[in-house]
């Protein structure tokens, strides 16, 4: 089985190739001063299944980072999923990036995963190994304080890590562990996989926003 995974969500995008139980491929791109990171997606993708002697329907699986996230980087990165799994009908699955982050945490705790939302929202879920115990939600920053105990381990992004220190609370900022989020979204891709069979069509898999994306009306123009 040869599964092809990919996520532009993040502050960078992770492509990530397996055959059976091996890595084929695991590169992370970064932005340019002239070009965010998901623009280099595509081209990525081709050359890394040239470097492998394969083609688009050579792949069985895909997996992608429905969110939340960034908006412009949930919208590019599905789009493609989306059109490469029509176009050659391959399966695909979605898997949100909460549940991504969680795999930082390797104790036996169980998880929290919180990302700054703006607008002094934050996005919340909770976790136990592979199983989700709260789906993604929006919540109001301060409400966090009082859901996290000592049963839980706190996975967050360095804004809300740093928040969380000033109110005495450790958290572990995934910005500064972020080169294997590729690889734990292969490994959410691959138990999902095997553990609940499905069509996994490509039109099921949407973005997550939880939100919509901020509206800005043009100004008015003035007679002059």
């Amino acid at each position: 089985m040869i599964t092809l995974v990919f996520d532009t969500c993040f502050n960078k995008t992770y492509i990530v190739l397996r055959k059976d139980d091996n890595i084929l491929e695991n590169l992370v791109i970064e932005s340019t001063e002239d070009n965010y990171h998901s623009v280099y997606l595509i081209p990525r993708i081709r050359d890394i299944l040239k470097k492998h002697s394969l083609l688009m329907n050579n792949i069985d699986y895909i997996g992608i980072n429905i969110g939340p996230g960034s908006f412009t980087g949930i919208r590019a990165g599905i789009t493609v999923a989306r059109v490469f799994a029509q176009q050659a009908n391959i399966k695909l699955v979605g898997i949100n990036s909460l549940h991504i982050l969680s795999k930082l945490n390797v104790s036996a705790k169980k998880t929290i995963v919180v990302t700054d939302a703006r607008k002094n929202k934050v996005y919340y879920a909770e976790y136990n190994g592979n199983t989700e115990l709260v789906s993604p939600m929006l919540i109001d920053k301060e409400e966090l304080l009082n859901k996290i105990t000592d049963d839980y381990l706190v996975v967050s992004d360095y804004s809300i890590s740093k928040y969380l220190k000033e109110n005495e609370v450790l958290s572990l900022n995934y910005e500064s562990f972020d080169n294997k989020l590729g690889l734990y979204l292969d490994e959410l891709v691959n138990y999902t996989i095997k553990t609940f069979p499905s069509d996994y069509h490509w039109a099921k898999v949407k973005p997550l926003y939880i939100q919509q994306p901020s509206i800005t009306k043009p100004k008015e123009v003035k007679n002059v």
